[in-house]
Order: C-alpha cells, then structure tokens, then sequence
C-alpha cells in the first residue's frame, strides 16, 4: 500500500470512529433521539471551532434551534450539538458517563435527581413553564372537549409514561379531575404522544401547550382547566465535569437572557 493509500485508510478509520462516539450520545433507552448539530458557526479556520453539548428536554426540540442560533451568533465559532429526549433518560445518560456540558430538563424532579447523584454544577436555574393539554386530530373530529371525554369507550388515548415529565403531571392533573384512563400505550416522550397523535394512530394524547403549537396544524389543542395549577417548571445547568463550562455556563445565561425568554415565550412558553 502506497503512502497516500495508507493516509486515506487512516482518515477513514477516524471519521468511521467519530462517527460512533456521536451516536453513542443517544444510546439511552425508551425512544431517546440521537445527538445533532442545531446550529454552528466555523470562521474556516482548522480548530478554532469549539463544540458544546447540550441535554435537552424532548418538549424543547423545536425552540433549542431558534435559541441556539442566537446564542452562535454572538460565539461565532461555537458549534452546539443536541440530545434530545425523555428528561430521567437524559439524567440516566450522564449518570452513565455520556458526555454533556448544560442539561435541560422538562421538571424538578428529574433535575433534583441529577443533583442529588452530583452530576450538575451549581444551582440550577428555572427558565421556563409549560402546561397541559389534550392533542387532538386538527378539527377535533372526536368533539373532545374535557379530560372525562378521554375516558369514553371507542378512544384511542396515548400518554407519557408515569416516569416521564409529563407522565408525571398527567398522574396529577388525573388525580385532581377524578378521571381514570386506560392508554392504549404510555410513551417515553411527549414527542411519542404528539406523533401518535399527528399520525392518526391516536384520537387523543396528553400532551404540552407548545408541542401542538409547534405541530403547524397537524393536532389542535383542548385545555385542561386543572392543568394551570400543575404547570411543569424547566430547569437548566452546566454539567459537572463538563470541559467547556465556562462557555456553559454563558449558554444558560443566554438562555435566561432577555433574549432566549424571548424566544421561548414566542414558542409558548411560560415564565418560570
């Protein structure tokens, strides 16, 4: 093998390595999305770019791009590369040693567990609120019009599971309205619910606010009155560990900022 042969061989086999190292940042269970690039910025130049991972809830996938384009632009050069998914499977990823410098997470619960295993930095900060709500087919061709609707023979109903952010406020704002369902399946993400839904495997899901705004029209949204008192609180923090924290911890500010609030109350979210 020639020289040149064997430099392009070696070339490949890194790609071929890299390649594995970024799908192994969505390797956690129950429906986790793979890592990807939502926004960058190179100035051309070999290693000035600098890469940051950010963990971020499921319910955010759609404003993270719009934040994250924001936030590279005034860090030209930054690459920001994102895992979305299930909030606990996100905190189980960096409890398992996935690489991760800011997570995002759709609760309390899930960000005090990360706290409680030493996985964050700091204090966490809360950015954001967001609220139940019934997704339906665009129409409501089923006349839902309350959570008892949902419990009607013939429905086809999805939720999260209970472990789930907003499984975890289904269980509640259930227990409050008296209403007992039996779910066709529970998902591991609210992103599952609103597909099922989009798809027409589902009449109806439990989902958030924003994720049927940010459907463009594939589901409308019945509010759930009970629901206002069960609002899910977004908490966000740089990761311990993490070997960009200083840039990090700029992304929470940013995201914090008037800016990124901004950005997320556009999206239909609340103030925390």
């Amino acid at each position: 093998m020639s020289p040149l042969s064997r430099r392009a061989a070696a070339l490949a086999g890194s790609l071929v390595l890299a390649g594995a190292l970024v799908s192994c940042t969505g390797g956690g269970s129950g429906g986790t999305s793979g890592a990807s690039d939502s926004a960058g910025a190179s100035d051309g130049g070999a290693g000035t770019q600098q890469t940051l991972t950010v963990f971020a809830a499921a319910s955010l996938t759609d404003v993270e791009n719009e934040i994250n384009q924001g936030f590279v632009a005034e860090h030209p050069g930054v690459q920001i590369r994102v895992t979305p998914a299930g909030s606990n499977d996100l905190v189980t990823q960096i409890a398992q040693g996935a690489p991760a410098d800011v997570l995002a997470t759709a609760d309390t619960k899930s960000m005090d567990s990360a706290v409680s295993q030493e996985l964050i930095e700091g204090e966490p900060t809360m950015f954001a609120t967001n609220e139940l709500v019934i997704a339906v087919q665009p129409g409501n061709p089923k006349n839902i019009t309350s959570l008892a609707d949902l419990a009607q023979p013939g429905l086809t109903v999805v939720r999260c599971a209970p472990e789930v952010p907003c499984g975890g406020v289904s269980d509640q704002v259930l227990g409050a309205t008296g209403v007992t369902l039996t779910p066709a399946s529970e998902e591991n993400s609210v992103t599952d619910v609103l597909t099922k839904v989009t798809s027409g495997e589902a009449d109806a899901g439990l989902v958030y606010a924003t994720d049927v705004k940010r459907s463009d029209g594939e589901s409308d949204a019945v509010t759930i009155p009970e629901a206002a008192q069960f609002r899910n609180q977004y908490p966000i923090a740089v990761v311990k560990g993490s070997p960009s924290a200083d840039l990090a911890q700029e992304y929470v500010d940013y995201v914090t900022s008037e800016k990124g609030q901004k950005t997320l109350q556009d999206a239909g979210f609340g103030t925390p």
